[in-house]
């Protein structure tokens, strides 16, 4: 095996990769971000001037590329209903709820609280595992961002080297920096955390984790190398003029000092001064131990200086081995370490990490595994990879060397559940993952994973066999999947009473109910899915039931409604897909084209009809039975649709221009901005990897990647791009950025105003309308929270003059800080009839009725919570009512109400004040402590908490 490994260094070349390739992006003045709204004053006829404007362009503008011609050109005879229906439509025989692949404990508060105990008291050496824990439970939150935070703060107390190179591994596949063209995955992204030189070195702390790493560091003047150059070119040129002996190998002598090779390890000693006949030699023949004499000449040459630095990588690999065949520890860790440092690509990872797992060398298998992991999701369809990742043998061999760990697979089998759930790869991954598995929490999800996986696939048996397993080690939810595999083999009556008896015996979950109705049937079925809806209103399936459950008694107007319920607050592919299908049935094609559009935004790939047809496809379809539009008429559509806070329509116009310039960056960050509303934070990551791929100029490349490390946690970073890209040009993008970062609610009055002089000098930019409203609004934000009240008014009024419809929020703030409450209610009723989507206005206006309309306020924040029953101001409003009221277990009931689906800080730090008040100082403690999990930076909760387990102690010691 050494003999080819030699060959193959040998004979290796090292060539710099094809960098991509950057498209020049020609933009068509219809479309262009200069002449759509670049009218340098922003009066109040800003807005007629930008729709006469769009309306002159929709008449004179020519086709645009690639727009399909009008529909007379295209007979929509042809086309069907039959066509675009292929399957008919859903039947409620066929609906199933997703079995979620995550932890999902029956009590989350209590999960969160004893975790938070458990991180808040543990050594220094346990955190990282328990952070690991707390990603795990993160996994099934909406929000991405609590997920990130768990998994940094893995890697910042992280100590071995194994967790951190898996851990930096995961965090950067996290961010998808395998899609930003121009980046390698050893790139350093400059802090210790992900750099992959420092995840080498053992032992940080978690204060050095967040420093900047040595990468950045300026390189050693070029005659101070010299110097140290010559230095060493001095020591390595021959041993000591001690040299007191040979050793021959072959036709060669070595001369050495005894001494020093003796120093090498306890057999040269043995053999060099022991009662062996070599001890009195001067000549020693080593011919047929394996090594070469260059070999043994670079072994003296170790023995006296203890560096490797003037040996090629085959002369290292060759001591590797010389070093553990005769137990040098001392030269086998300084090659090991020499030669993780050298592993930079995967040629090198995949020719090393063999010899590496054969001669045990701990450095060099990490860095070959770091090298695997950063390129991942490509590298898991290389067969060497996914052999040594999913097989035993790679497995045992991952073992031996220290490097087969839970966490390793936890992060290969999440990738492999996102790629393709149901392959062989994904099970063989989830086999390893359980075998690695050891605590009881670590247990239940590897089982229940699989169980999931094998119900995909199909494999009833196996999968009743996993979720009875992760059952059995404390999960519950996993009965779920006990009863659904029970159903699956012909055992509805079984998989009935298993739900039952779970209802029954524990307290009762949405997921509980809306299980149980797939084994039952009628009205007991209806009842038991509002149940579920009632408990936790964020469940889709219940909606969709009921709208196909209308779509059978013909009422498919009652059924898009019902549809829309859920939609209104949680936008996800499958509501929109069965929307649009009963859109299609009511001939109601322009609203069809517009949610699959939506779909396709927020999944690329999305396949309708049950896997039946690419969404892409039925957009083809769909096109020419619709009204066809140009850039310009894209343009009206997306102002009106902005205008009306309609971001599903915003979603689905900016798709049809994509459609026709996929290369637009500039509509992939407005896109971005779309699903960050719509809470589609996967997918608005991907808008703006696009955006930054195809931008055209490297000043507003710089913004989108300002924006990326912003939104991913980054601030410093996400800053120096920002000032970076404003020292190319200035931009509107680039001081937004900057003033966005910088922004902060507890700034001092001279930070505000470098906020507010960034926002003037965005302003005086060319930027389109849409942007610039959404600037003055945010100006007028700033303006509002010092005070100054005249100048907020006149930045809302020009946002609103942009149409900005969004503003009339900010102009009601400002009359009730100038307490006219009338005025405020009546600004907020404006937006009300406006917004297409209003939870949040219903919400606020609330907030300005008197205190002699407290039914007003009530009945607003009712519809609010039927609107979008996520937001938990209403919930905290009435309790907090209910407590003035002296109804201290009602107020108690109705923040539980909302915490039993929806575990939130301010919610869970209400209660917990509640109880506080109460004397319930133990039930204080809890709720403290769940909310410190879910942001143990919480100095209001910290204060509680403190105080709240003083109270406790007191309590114990009488």
């Amino acid at each position: 095996m050494q003999h080819n490994i030699f060959t193959s260094i040998r004979s290796l070349k090292f060539i710099d990769g094809c960098k991509s390739q950057v498209y020049a992006l020609h933009h068509s003045s219809a479309s262009s971000s200069a002449d759509v709204g670049s009218a340098p004053s922003c009066g109040g006829s800003v807005g007629e001037k930008f729709l006469h404007h769009l309306q002159e362009l929709r008449v004179n503008a020519k086709p645009a590329r690639n727009m399909l011609p009008p529909p007379s050109h295209h007979p929509t005879t042809s086309i069907t209903v039959d066509n675009l229906l292929p399957r008919g439509l859903p039947e409620t025989d066929i609906l199933e709820p997703q079995i979620e692949p995550c932890l999902k404990p029956l009590d989350m508060v209590d999960s969160l609280a004893d975790l938070y105990r458990r991180i808040d008291k543990s050594p220094e050496a346990e955190k990282s595992r328990l952070y690991l824990e707390q990603c795990a439970l993160f996994r099934g939150f909406p929000d991405p961002k609590m997920y990130r935070r768990s998994l940094r703060s893995a890697r910042q107390h992280a100590i071995d080297v194994h967790s951190k190179v898996v851990l930096a591994s995961w965090l950067r596949f996290e961010r998808r920096e395998d899609e930003l063209i121009g980046t390698s995955a050893m790139d350093c992204c400059g802090r210790n955390m992900e750099c992959p030189k420092a995840c080498l070195k053992p032992g940080y702390g978690p204060e050095s984790a967040n420093d900047r790493c040595a990468c950045l560091q300026s390189p050693i003047p070029f005659w101070d190398r010299d110097i140290s150059m010559m230095d060493e070119q001095e020591e390595y040129s021959s041993p000591d003029e001690d040299a007191d002996m040979s050793f021959c190998i072959g036709d060669e002598e070595v001369r050495c000092v005894r001494y020093k090779m003796a120093s090498l390890s306890r057999p040269f000693r043995a053999m060099l001064y022991g009662d062996f006949n070599e001890s009195r030699r001067e000549k020693i023949n080593f011919s047929k131990n394996g090594i070469s004499a260059q070999g043994m000449k670079a072994a003296e040459v170790f023995s006296r200086t203890k560096k490797l630095d003037s040996f090629d990588l085959p002369m290292v690999l060759e001591l590797l081995s010389f070093a553990n065949r005769f137990c040098c520890e001392e030269m086998k860790s300084a090659c090991d370490a020499h030669l993780a440092s050298l592993v930079s690509d995967m040629d090198l990872a995949l020719l090393l990490v063999e010899y590496a797992l054969e001669e045990m060398a701990y450095l060099l298998v990490a860095a070959c595994l770091q090298v695997f992991l950063r390129e991942l999701p490509s590298s898991m369809h290389h067969n060497y990879v996914m052999k040594l990742f999913c097989s035993s043998q790679g497995k045992e061999s991952l073992d031996a060397v220290g490097h087969a760990s839970f966490l390793l697979y936890y992060f290969l089998s999440q990738i492999a559940l996102e790629d393709d759930m149901k392959s062989n790869a994904t099970v063989m991954l989830l086999e390893r993952l359980c075998e690695s598995a050891t605590e009881v929490w670590q247990k239940q999800i590897a089982y229940h994973q699989l169980g999931v996986v094998m119900l995909e696939r199909k494999e009833y048996k196996d999968a009743h066999k996993w979720f009875h397993a992760a059952a059995s080690e404390g999960h519950i939810y996993s009965l779920l999947g006990v009863a659904r595999s029970k159903f699956k083999r012909g055992h509805k009556y079984s998989a009935y009473k298993v739900m039952s008896s779970l209802i029954s015996d524990h307290k009762p979950n949405g997921w509980m109910y809306q299980e149980r109705a797939m084994y039952c049937s009628g009205r007991e079925k209806l009842l038991d899915l509002e149940m579920a809806t009632d408990l936790d209103p964020s469940l889709s399936f219940p909606y969709k039931y009921r709208a196909v459950s209308l779509v059978e008694d013909d009422q498919l107007g009652a059924a898009i409604s019902e549809l829309n319920k859920i939609i209104g607050f949680k936008v996800s592919s499958d509501c929109l897909e069965l929307r649009a299908w009963i859109s299609i049935a009511l001939n109601d094609y322009q609203v069809a084209l517009r949610d699959v559009r939506a779909l396709l935004t927020i999944e690329p790939n999305y396949m309708m009809y049950n896997g039946k047809m690419p969404a892409d496809h039925l957009v083809e379809l769909l096109q020419p039975m619709v009204q066809q539009w140009n850039d310009a008429d894209c343009w009206m559509q997306l102002y009106d649709r902005w205008s009306a806070v309609d971001d599903i329509g915003s979603l689905a116009v900016v798709h049809h221009m994509l459609a026709n310039d996929p290369g637009k960056s500039l509509i992939r960050f407005r896109q971005s901005l779309l699903l960050l509303r719509l809470n589609c934070q996967k997918a608005a990551m991907r808008s703006l990897r696009l955006a930054r791929n195809f931008a055209s100029t490297e000043h507003e490349r710089l913004v989108y990647e300002g924006w990326i490390l912003f939104d991913t946690g980054h601030r410093e970073e996400a800053l120096e791009r920002a000032e970076e890209s404003l020292s190319i040009q200035r931009s509107f993008e680039a001081f937004f950025l900057k003033a966005y970062i910088l922004s902060d609610p507890h700034l001092d009055h001279e930070s505000i105003a470098h906020v507010v002089q960034l926002m003037e000098e965005a302003l005086t930019c060319p930027s389109d309308n849409l942007r610039k409203g959404q600037a003055f609004n945010n100006l007028g934000t700033i303006y509002a929270d010092c005070e100054k009240l005249d100048l907020a008014t006149d930045c809302f009024t020009r946002a609103l003059s942009l149409k900005h419809t969004r503003a009339h929020q900010g102009l009601a703030r400002v009359f009730h800080m100038k307490e006219d409450e009338k005025a405020a209610y009546e600004e907020m009723t404006k937006l009300i009839m406006k917004a297409r989507t209003s939870a949040s206005a219903y919400e606020k206006r609330a907030e300005y009725c008197g205190p002699n309309e407290i039914n007003m306020a009530k009945n607003d924040l009712v519809i609010a919570t039927q609107l979008d029953p996520l937001r938990t101001h209403p919930y905290r409003w009435r309790a907090a009512v209910l407590m003035d009221d002296h109804k201290e277990s009602e107020a108690i009931k109705e923040l539980t109400r909302a915490i039993d689906f929806k575990p939130d800080l301010q919610l869970l730090h209400l209660r917990a004040a509640f109880h506080d008040s109460m004397g319930d100082n133990f039930s204080a403690v809890q709720d403290c402590e769940a909310a410190l999990c879910l942001d143990p930076d919480s100095c209001e909760t910290l204060k509680l908490y403190d105080s709240s387990r003083g109270k406790v102690s007191k309590e114990q010691e009488k």
